[in-house]
């Protein structure tokens, strides 16, 4: 039998109950990564699992869960947690695995698997491979006395809420601010509004009662428009929009208007280069962001990084360079410093920081710079085979590169998480860029038909 894919750009991830997030593949996953982090034959390995609030993700942690013990590892279930706490977790608590069940923004009929290693950073590609290999083999089963045992840990938000708090400084309050918070239904709907609460600031909840099947629905970092209303009716300062698995954030000023990643990521770098801290006086981040981004950062002496799309991407970048920021302009921001990944709640706080040691207001701190007018769409395909690869498609793409060659980008490239291309076009022109990006979304969709 020809081996099969599973992996993508962030673990696993697919629709719920057709492959590869099936209870059974989910069993296969379980034994085949529990073989490969099993070091010996002692009973002492340790997984941690947490989960976001999906439907399905309640049958991953089962199927994954036997598979595990299965093969003799110790799993310890961390309930409904978000994803940078799973990291955090799974390297204090001396585990040999971490996992995450999640499909992060997307709705509730997705869902996907991501694996920590000890050292509390997502697996790399060759581990991937390594795992993906071994999935479809025949299962090597422990004896029965060699089972791994199951456990729910009660303390995993609690400790994760407190980690977050040391990232605060400890001489900051937030009394005086009224936070729109949107937890999107998802992981973080229980430790966000604890952990903004615990430090004094006044908590609008938005999102915070899921059911299984309204994770990001009409709310959260993907959907803003609930928050920005919530905001406007209670007179708060500041909105925080969170992912599903809380590993992103949006921010949404006093007046309704949003900051992404890119202007996070630009008042952070500042901060930490007013610190002294900003590793290398560089800051990682993907293509996709806005090209006045790095224009903001060169004004400012900083060097800008770019990589592939996908947080890993920008987390193997920085290791490599010993750098201390970077992120994406979707709102993934990691800080070397306090996470092995992106982490929403405690990039959120350390915007916060800045709020309250400045006296200023959301607007005027989050307005770093103006960005570069940028169009981005997706388009939905059917079939394995890209539609980047029809030469029409092509020719058209490469004809408006060489358009905006010099006052602006082309960018097209299929996801790595959904069924579609995302076709992103800037320059000066909002008229001129969104009538090429119609354009070239026009040109593969009829390539698909």
């Amino acid at each position: 039998m020809a081996a099969r894919e599973y992996f993508g750009t962030d673990g696993i991830r697919g629709r719920s109950n057709t492959f590869p997030i099936t209870a059974e593949c989910s069993l296969r996953i379980g034994m085949a990564v529990g073989r490969h982090f099993r070091r010996d034959n002692s009973n002492q390995h340790r997984v941690v699992i947490g989960k976001d609030t999906r439907l399905s993700s309640y049958m991953i942690e089962n199927a994954l869960t036997a598979g595990l013990t299965a093969v003799g590892m110790n799993v310890h279930l961390l309930g409904p947690t978000p994803t940078p706490a799973v990291g955090l977790l799974t390297k204090s608590m001396r585990a040999d695995l971490g996992v995450m069940i999640s499909a992060s923004h997307n709705q509730f009929e997705d869902n996907g698997i991501k694996f920590f290693g000890p050292d509390g950073y997502k697996l790399s590609a060759e581990q991937e491979k390594l795992v993906e290999k071994s999935i479809d083999a025949d299962a090597k089963l422990v004896s029965p006395s060699e089972i791994g045992s199951v456990t729910r840990i009660d303390g995993g938000l609690g400790r994760y809420v407190e980690f977050a708090k040391t990232t605060f400084p400890k001489s900051l309050r937030l009394n005086r601010l009224r936070i729109v918070l949107d937890c999107a239904n998802g992981a973080a709907y229980r430790a966000a509004p604890d952990l903004f609460w615990e430090l004094g600031a006044e908590v609008v909840p938005v999102a915070v009662s899921p059911n299984g099947t309204n994770i990001n629905l009409q709310c959260g970092a993907t959907d803003t428009r609930q928050a920005a209303r919530r905001i406007h009716e209670t007179r708060s300062d500041i909105g925080i929009c969170l992912d599903g698995d809380a590993d992103r954030v949006v921010l949404i000023d006093e007046n309704g208007k949003t900051a992404c990643g890119d202007q996070i990521l630009a008042l952070l770098a500042g901060r930490l280069q007013s610190k002294a801290q900003l590793k290398h006086n560089t800051v990682v981040a993907t293509v996709m962001s806005n090209f006045a981004f790095e224009q903001h950062l060169q004004s400012m002496g900083i060097a800008l990084q770019r990589t592939n799309v996908g947080d890993r991407c920008v987390v193997t970048e920085m290791l490599r360079g010993d750098f201390s920021l970077g992120g994406e302009q979707s709102g993934h921001v990691i800080m070397t410093e306090h996470s092995t990944t992106g982490d929403g709640l405690i990039t959120a706080l350390q915007v916060l920081a800045i709020l309250v040691e400045e006296g200023k207001s959301a607007s005027e701190v989050l307005n770093v710079f103006t960005p570069m007018p940028q169009v981005l769409k997706n388009v939905q395909f059917v079939g394995p085979r890209s539609p980047l690869e029809n030469p029409d498609v092509r020719q058209v793409i490469d004809g408006y590169e060489a358009e905006l060659s010099r006052c602006g980008r082309v960018f097209a490239r299929k996801s790595g998480t959904e069924p579609v291309i995302r076709v992103m076009v800037e320059g000066p022109d909002v008229e001129g860029i969104t009538r090429i990006v119609d354009d070239i979304c026009k040109t593969i969709s009829s390539s698909c038909t």
